[in-house]
């Protein structure tokens, strides 16, 4: 009875062994990482190729939209440092110059960013529309049906 225990717990630690190794090997085949131009010059050589997040502002001026072959080419700067990133399919309706963004791809060899995925970054504080007025005046017109 007690070499069919010893023989259980070996069997579930081998078990608990093959899912860590699992999980670790798929985590680190997934992970995409989040950078600043500044932090891209810096380690280019390392994450070229491969899935990265980049965030930065979109330098006034550099944006170019072909809005028929649907392209955006538009340059991200921080502290000096400038990349190009190219994009396929319409921005976001929120997306303009001197705004920041986070794009998803991948850095090439030729020093161009070509993003998969571009999200606007937005103030999470809202503000009601200047025209708004007092909403409790709103309110009060609903109830009477006015």
């Amino acid at each position: 009875m007690r070499k069919n225990k010893v023989w259980r717990l070996v069997g579930l630690a081998a078990i608990a062994g093959a899912i860590t190794v699992l999980a670790a090997g798929g985590l680190s085949e997934n992970m995409v990482f989040f950078l600043t131009p500044v932090e891209l010059e810096e380690r280019a050589q390392e994450v070229t190729g491969k899935p990265i997040r980049l965030g930065a502002q979109v330098k006034p001026g550099s944006v170019d939209w072909n809005a028929d072959a649907t392209e955006l080419r538009f340059v991200l700067a921080e502290e000096g440092v400038e990349i190009s990133v190219e994009s396929t399919g319409a921005p976001p309706a929120m997306f303009q110059e001197g705004m920041g963004v986070v794009v998803e791809g991948v850095y090439g060899h030729d020093r161009v960013f070509r993003a998969t995925n571009l999200m606007v970054k937005h103030s999470n504080e809202y503000a009601p529309p200047d025209h708004a007025g007092d909403a409790s005046e709103t309110y009060q017109s609903l109830i009477e049906g006015t």
